[in-house]
This record gives structure tokens, C-alpha cells and sequence, in this order.
């Protein structure tokens, strides 16, 4: 009986994501050994950004390109894709969630910048994005970024966006909101003229609105965006670049993009970081 419970035992090991005799893989004091231990990875992501982020609100599943590479970390862990809690992170809470240890991580449209790299730390980028616009269908008077001199833009504290808003047009009058949600039935309503963010953000709400907006497509600035963890988790930082390249490399990227954004018509050639 010994013999036949240490055999089992030893199967039920191997089921565990660290299984068969890899449980000290990780430094017991790292990040990804308190996740593996806990069985749950905790990720701050958008609820209102289709494509990337985005809570049905029927059935409360998150999905997006941002959800799928949360799953493909959680699958890594804890062996299931399944064992991971979404928190709704808006663009203005992202650094004071992994300071104070809301999230294990954000995953959220999360742009690398100079000034954010001073309170969190990035990985590589796994993913590029450019800037652009979203006017009504029929507003003619918008066809580049210069055209939103005068205008009234609506886009997201503490985003990029608002800083490459202020560079390019200083003539435009900025309605910066928490979320681009916000911003879509104050640009049907004509309360703003044009609503500028990243662009695969803007082609999920498009998506959403087909023949009320349009997508200007001439986006000026790109966007690399990381995911952002807490400051000097230099060891967690390797493990999730290593994770990244695994999915350039193996297909898993681009299987989630064209899950994702892919079914919008959209292609990654511009999108999809280099093999490294």
C-alpha cells in the first residue's frame, strides 16, 4: 500500500505545472514560484477595449489580444489557462496597482515610456501600435492629424496619446476622460469631433460601430507596448521575456492575433515585434 500511494503521489506531481521533479524551478522567493503556489496569476487589464481588453457584458468573459497573453502566462504557471483573475486597470491606476500589489501584472495597452519606466518595470515589447483617429462617417474635414488644430479630441488620462496630442496639434482642445468608452457617444453625439488613441484600440471600436465612425488610417507615432511590472522584478522581467520570444518563435503570437485583432481584416506586418 506504501508502494502504490507513493506511486500515486508521484503521478499526481507530474500533473502540476512545475511537475516531475521541476517543482525548484523557480527561486522560492520569485514572483513566479509565490503565482505557481498560490495557483492563481492576478493581471490588470482594460474592460472596455475590444480587440484588446474587453468584459462581455452577457457572459462577463474578458477577451482580447491583452487577455490571450495573460492566459498564455497563467497556462505557463499553474498549468491552466483558466487559473487567472482579471481586475479592471484604467490607464490612470496601472503603476499604483503593481505598487501597492493589486495585480501580479498589467497587461493593458501599456505603453513604454521613460517617464513609467521610473515607478514600474517593462518587458520587451510585444506588440507595436500607432496612433490615429476616429471621426463620424460623415465628417469630411478630418484627414490628418493637423486637421485637429481647432478641434475637440477626447482621449484617455494618462495615456501616451494625450502627450503626442499636445506635440502635434497645441491648437486642439483636449476632453481627456478615464476611458475610451467614454469617449465614443461623445463623438456620435457631436459633443467632441474626434476620438485618438492607439489604432487597434480604435479598430475594436469601430467594430462596434461600423457605419456611425470611420477610422482615418494615417497614424502618426508608434506606440511599443510592454507589460508592466513591479519595479526591479528583475527575475519575473527574464521570465516573461523569455515567454515572449518563445511565442514569436513557436506561433502561439500570432495564433492570438488573429484570434483577436486578425478578424478585423487587420495585419500584424507593422504590429509584431522582431523574432529575437
Amino acid at each position: 500500500m506504501r508502494a502504490l500511494r507513493a506511486l500515486v503521489a508521484a503521478a499526481l506531481v507530474c500533473l502540476l505545472p512545475a511537475g516531475c521533479g521541476e517543482a525548484e524551478a523557480f527561486p522560492a522567493d520569485s514572483t513566479m514560484a509565490r503565482i505557481r503556489e498560490r495557483g492563481v496569476l492576478t493581471v490588470g487589464i482594460k474592460f472596455d477595449q475590444p480587440m484588446f481588453g474587453y468584459k462581455d457584458p452577457a457572459s462577463g468573459r474578458i477577451t482580447g489580444f491583452d487577455a490571450e497573453m495573460a492566459r498564455l502566462i497563467a497556462k505557463d504557471l499553474t498549468g491552466s489557462e483558466r487559473s487567472i483573475r482579471f481586475v479592471e486597470t484604467v490607464s490612470r491606476e496601472r503603476e499604483n496597482f503593481l505598487a501597492q500589489g493589486v495585480v501580479d501584472l498589467v497587461i493593458a495597452t501599456y505603453s513604454i515610456t521613460e517617464a513609467r519606466a521610473k515607478r514600474v518595470s517593462f518587458t520587451d515589447p510585444y506588440y507595436y501600435a500607432g496612433q490615429d483617429m476616429l471621426v463620424r462617417a460623415g465628417d469630411s474635414t478630418i484627414d490628418g492629424v493637423t486637421d485637429l488644430d481647432g478641434k475637440t479630441v477626447c482621449t484617455a488620462t494618462g495615456s501616451t496619446s494625450v502627450d503626442r496630442l499636445r506635440e502635434k496639434v497645441p491648437e486642439a482642445e483636449l476632453e481627456i476622460v478615464d476611458a475610451y468608452s467614454v469617449c465614443v457617444p461623445a463623438l456620435l453625439a457631436g459633443r467632441v469631433d474626434a476620438l485618438s488613441t492607439d489604432d487597434t484600440i480604435l479598430l475594436g471600436l469601430l467594430a462596434q460601430n461600423p457605419d456611425t465612425l470611420r477610422l482615418v488610417g494615417k497614424p502618426f507615432g508608434r506606440e511599443p507596448y510592454g507589460m508592466g511590472i513591479r519595479k526591479q522584478d528583475t527575475a519575473f522581467r527574464e521570465y516573461l521575456n523569455g515567454l515572449i520570444t518563445r511565442w514569436l518563435r513557436d506561433g502561439q503570437w500570432d495564433r492570438a492575433y488573429m484570434a483577436t485583432i486578425g478578424v478585423t481584416g487587420a495585419t500584424s506586418d507593422s504590429s509584431k515585434p522582431p523574432n529575437r
